[in-house]
């Protein structure tokens, strides 16, 4: 058994043992005590889908992590083999589905593996804590049971994990999550001994929510190549009882735009940096981008907003790919293009199609739209801190700083996880959004300690085990 699933195995054993008794003052393990031991045919599998950098990637022809663990031999991006391995491939005149390398999402982080301790920071532990509610509900982990780090005892698996590559455009994350419904679904059947339809339940923490709410919308059909809209067929939400989202950006975050054109160090002196030419590689990242129309990103003397999505902005402002200094790292991620001139070509081809598969996201989810009958979609946010919300850019440099915070978890603005259309427009006293939630439930928890709030354990609990199902 791996230190990892150790770690994550005793957390949860404990909690089963506790029945979450030592989380006063409310007695969470009395109250789920009864509906947790019904696991009969009433209840749905669950799926639980982790957010930006919450799953393992490796190089399946050697092992060699990509992203996960900090340790000899980890893919590391300061240096020209890392970067490669860590960045997705560019190529000019190809669609983004197409460039593919050999990275393969494989486990679900609850930690990262360092050889000098543990970083702070990042998504994790989220998806460590949400096993653990799932836990005290009774659910069985497959991944958990498959690896030994606990034993069911021969019963089948009602809980499922969701790797899958966060580097890449969201809405590919739909086939595979397809594919994950349908396995848990027959799963559920056969241990039943029956056909009849199953349903499943799904949490999704972050950036997660976004892979969730399109396949709710367009099942297992990532976004056209020719930039047209997929058929809204809620063929996803056939298949799904109850939707959590977690902190989802529903709307971006002014953080995704400082780290594309910044780079980040997760931890200083510890983690390598990731260039902004690196993360400039990712369709992801730019989909985690604020919209134009909400005004968070504005000209610095005007107040003016700036289309972030027109590419001619980013090499005004020399922004990411755009910076000159980056031509260092493009030369290690294009050894074989033998000019500058040709490298930053072929980057500015690759960021134009960033931002185009980014707005074309963000039209197939901001179309105002109600699931039909037998889904509801329940959102859990941050409101109590303040969070970076509204960026200014100097003309003159293109630097951007933080003008303005509002309302959130640290990362996401509470408007963002409600994806409310009232901001950048005359103030309306009732929520405009093309989310039609059943239910939103405010925290005081910061991005990643939401999952840990005890009122995140609650209303799961009673949601998945005590909830009517209509």
């Amino acid at each position: 058994m791996t230190a990892h699933y150790k770690s994550l195995a005793l957390l949860i054993a404990a909690l089963l043992l506790a029945g979450c008794a030592s989380t006063p003052p409310s007695n969470l393990g009395e109250i789920y005590n009864a509906p947790a031991q019904e696991i009969g045919d009433n209840r749905n599998p669950v799926i639980v889908i982790p957010g930006v950098l919450g799953t393992k990637l490796e190089d399946p022809s050697n092992n060699q992590p990509i992203w996960g663990a900090f340790t000899f031999g980890a893919a590391d991006p300061d240096t020209a083999e890392g970067a490669r391995l860590v960045a997705l491939p560019m190529q000019q005149g190809v669609p983004l589905a197409q460039l593919r390398d050999d990275v393969q999402p494989t486990d679900v982080l609850d930690t990262l593996t360092l050889d000098i301790g543990l970083i702070r920071g990042v998504e994790l532990g989220a998806y460590a804590d949400i096993l653990i509610t799932l836990a005290a509900g009774k659910y069985r982990d497959e991944t958990l049971g498959e690896s030994g780090a606990i034993d069911y005892g021969g019963l089948h698996y009602t809980c499922f994990q969701f790797p899958y590559d966060w580097r890449r455009d969201v809405s590919e994350q739909a086939v595979t999550l397809h594919e994950l419904v349908l396995d848990a679904q027959l799963a559920n059947q056969q241990a039943r001994g029956t056909t009849d339809p199953v349903k499943v339940d799904i949490i999704a923490h972050s950036m997660g929510g976004l892979v969730l709410r399109y396949y709710l919308r367009y099942g297992p059909n990532p976004l056209p190549e020719d930039g047209s809209m997929p058929p809204l067929t809620w063929e996803g939400a056939d298949n799904v009882n109850t939707a959590i989202l977690v902190g989802t950006p529903s709307a971006g975050s002014v953080l995704s735009l400082e780290q594309l054109v910044k780079g980040v160090n997760f931890a200083a002196l510890i983690t390598p940096t990731y260039q902004p030419a690196v993360l400039g590689t990712m369709p992801s990242l730019f989909q985690l981008l604020p919209r134009t129309r909400h005004n968070r990103v504005v000209d610095s003397a005007t107040l003016e907003p700036i289309d972030i999505y027109d590419t001619d902005v980013w090499e005004q402002y020399q922004w990411g790919m755009a910076d000159p200094d980056q031509q260092r790292i493009l030369r290690q991620l294009l050894p074989d293009v033998p000019t500058d001139a040709q490298r930053r070509e072929i980057a500015i081809d690759h960021l134009d199609k960033c931002l185009r598969k980014a707005e074309q996201l963000f039209a197939a989810l901001d179309t105002p739209a109600t699931p039909p009958a037998g889904c509801t979609i329940h959102l859990i946010a941050g409101d109590a801190i303040p969070t970076p919300d509204l960026l200014a850019v100097d003309a003159q440099t293109g630097k951007i700083h933080t003008i303005g915070t509002a309302p959130g978890d640290d990362t996401v603005a509470r408007t963002s996880a409600l994806m409310d259309e009232r901001v950048g427009n005359p103030y309306t006293p009732r929520l405009k959004s093309p989310v039609a939630w059943d239910s939103v439930q405010f925290l005081s928890s910061n991005h990643l300690g939401l999952t840990k709030d005890r009122a995140f354990t609650n209303f799961v609990l009673y949601t998945l085990l005590e909830k009517p199902i209509d």
